[in-house]
C-alpha cells in the first residue's frame, strides 16, 4: 500500500507562487494515476488536477486551468503541483491521492490512497 507524505504549502501573497510536493513510498509508484484535492474550511473536498502514469494525459479543474500545472517524476516517486497566479479563493488544505484504476476522475472516491494535507494560504 503506497504512503502519500505532501509538503511545499505555506503563506503567500496574491498573485503569489507555490510550488507542492507529494512523495510516494511502499508502492509502486508508476502503477498509480496522481490527483490532487483541496478542502477550504466548511466545504467538501474539490478536485484539483489529476496526471496519469505516463504524464501523457492530464486532467484539471476549471478554477485552476491555466494557472496550476500538475507533473510527476517516476524516477522520484514524486508529484508535484505548480500554483501560479495564486488567489485567496485558493486557500484550502491541499491532499494528493492515488489511483488504482486511472481514470483521471474528479471524484475524490475514486481516490483509493490519501495523504494528510498540506496548509495553503493566500492573503489578499
Amino acid at each position: 500500500q503506497v504512503q502519500l507524505v505532501e509538503s511545499g504549502g505555506g503563506l503567500v501573497q496574491a498573485g503569489g507562487s507555490l510550488r507542492l510536493s507529494c512523495a510516494a513510498s511502499g508502492g509502486t509508484f508508476s502503477r498509480y494515476a496522481m490527483g490532487w484535492f483541496r478542502q477550504a474550511p466548511g466545504k467538501e473536498r474539490e478536485f484539483v488536477a489529476a496526471i496519469n502514469w505516463s504524464s501523457s494525459t492530464s486532467n484539471y479543474a476549471d478554477s485552476v486551468k491555466g494557472r496550476f500545472t500538475i507533473s510527476r517524476d517516476n524516477a522520484k516517486n514524486t508529484v508535484l503541483l505548480q500554483m501560479n497566479s495564486l488567489k485567496p479563493e485558493d486557500t484550502a488544505i491541499y491532499y494528493c491521492a492515488a489511483q488504482i484504476i486511472p481514470t483521471l476522475s474528479s471524484r475524490a472516491r475514486a481516490y483509493d490512497h490519501w495523504g494528510q494535507g498540506t496548509q495553503v494560504t493566500v492573503s489578499s
